[in-house]
């Protein structure tokens, strides 16, 4: 059963409202904004029937007391019957008129008593592996864009790599074996020219698509978009260049010599730091302020 968002009565609680989101609740909760729960009434905590007003459905299976009748109509039962005109017909046994099911067990959620990570306005965040797949189609996406501009230097590149293995065997096998595993400097003529051309692809990518759409195809496939956290909607480019310039100086300074482990390592924590964060932000989220949603 879906129901508008809003702030409805805690189903743990009935002292307080609790938002939900649309599809599930989430952590936001308030103080009642109305009068104090009605005790008699069966299953749910209720409101005190308005003078006049007929006793919800199910009111009187708990002992709720009939209402007053109304001055100078004859009396009438306060049980109203299940069906009659002004009940909804999807409302449920013993439940108030209004209010949203207690249990809504949407696939991929959760379920009442487990916490579900959502934006401070209730939007549930994405799960790790799903952003993992994203970023996987997305690179493979903009590889093959950028393969008529990097593609002459990663021939290069791996006709100097190969001829470096080849080199290395036969020494080997003449019993002279090389002392050294570092690679020849012509290597990285060609590595880097190619790996920064491949970022700046992926950057021009991910910018128009996150500016744009909100998602990239990769994040489209999986129902997936990067936000700010506190402002739904499309993220500006200010936010953007600064989500994707920190993965892009980590994959950049990766490549160079000696620092490149640590970089490594850097960008290794960036990509697992949404499995043990609250608010489910990678590094480069955390810069920018942005969180990647379920859409």
């Amino acid at each position: 059963m879906s129901s508008p968002a809003g702030w409805y009565d805690d189903p743990e609680d009935p002292t307080q409202q609790r938002y939900w989101d649309g599809s599930v609740w989430t952590d936001q909760r308030r103080a009642q904004q109305g009068p104090p729960p009605y005790e008699g009434q069966f299953g749910q905590p209720g409101r005190t029937p308005q003078y006049g007003g007929p006793a919800q459905h199910g009111q009187v299976y708990g002992g709720g007391q009939p209402g007053p009748t109304p001055y100078g109509q004859p009396n009438q039962p306060t049980q109203q019957q299940y069906g009659q005109p002004g009940q909804p017909p999807q409302q449920q046994y013993g439940q108030q008129q209004g209010q949203y099911p207690q249990y809504p067990q949407q696939a991929g959620y959760g379920y009442p008593g487990q916490r579900v990570h959502a934006t401070p306005d209730g939007q549930p965040l994405s799960g790790w592996w799903r952003r993992v797949f994203a970023r996987i189609i997305d690179s493979i996406i903009a590889g093959i864009i950028g393969l008529p501009l990097t593609g002459y230097f990663y021939y290069q590149y791996s006709k100097v790599l190969w001829q470096y293995v080849k080199d290395t065997m036969d020494q080997a096998s003449a019993g002279t074996p090389t002392t050294t595993a570092t690679l020849p400097p012509e290597v990285y003529k060609w590595l880097i020219p190619a790996a920064l051309i491949g970022y700046l692809v992926s950057f021009v990518y991910e910018y128009l698509f996150l500016t744009k759409k909100g998602a990239t195809p990769g994040k489209m496939a999986l129902n997936i978009a990067v936000r700010l956290r506190d402002v739904p909607g499309i993220p500006p480019g200010a936010a953007v260049a600064k989500r994707y310039g920190v993965i892009v100086l980590l994959s950049v300074v990766g490549v160079i010599p000696l620092i490149g482990t640590l970089a490594g390592f850097v960008a290794l924590l960036n990509y697992l730091w949404p499995l043990w964060d609250d608010k489910k932000q990678a590094l480069h989220d955390k810069v920018a302020g942005t969180n990647v949603v379920r859409t």
